[in-house]
């Protein structure tokens, strides 16, 4: 009735790379002492009655290592650019220069990057339980494939390919977090 053909990884796969595609985003946007565009991707501007992405509003730029700018296109969003960015909990003070928004970013200190490292740690285990939770429905996709007549070795094998394709990811999880760990520990 069913064969090993039935079971199709290439979902689980997708969905483990999306997971994977959202934990690199969550480590751009902590700040390591060092300037970057992504840094200031989550701010939301409030912009002609709805909520709009920083660099929707404006050109974001990295002209020194310590520093992001970024010239706001139209004057009368600059009040409340600057809004979104001080409640956006960047830890980074404005400064405004005619259209121009200055973020200086600050040294981090031993107790802030520690704090960072601990934020990081906790975007990389919501990315471990969300691939879990995709193996888990690849697992109970498999039961119901039995069911529904496909052969014991058969579930057996693709079982033994969903670990193996989940292994591979957090493995992979573990790698980003400790490579962020060492680029926000560096002084």
């Amino acid at each position: 009735m069913a064969d090993d053909n039935d079971f199709d990884t290439d979902d689980l796969k997708r969905r483990m790379d999306g997971a994977m595609t959202a934990l690199r985003q969550e480590f751009a946007s902590l700040r390591t002492g060092r300037a970057s565009a992504q840094m200031v991707e989550p701010v939301m501007v409030e912009a002609y009655g709805q909520p709009t992405p920083i660099n929707q509003v404006g050109t974001v730029n990295v002209p020194e290592p310590r520093m992001v700018t970024i010239t706001i296109w139209d004057k009368s969003l600059v009040g409340k650019a600057e809004k979104a960015i001080r409640e956006s909990g960047l830890g980074i003070n404005p400064v405004i220069d005619g259209t121009t928004i200055r973020l200086p970013v600050p040294e981090l200190n031993e107790e802030r990057r520690k704090e960072m490292a601990k934020v990081a740690g906790g975007y990389a285990e919501n990315t471990r339980v969300a691939i879990r939770n995709i193996r888990r429905d690849g697992m109970d996709r498999l039961k119901k494939a039995k069911a529904n007549g496909m052969s014991e070795d058969d579930q057996k094998l693709w079982q033994t390919e969903v670990q193996e394709m989940t292994d591979g990811y957090i493995k992979r999880v573990d790698e980003t977090l400790e490579t962020k760990q060492e680029e926000i520990m560096q002084v």
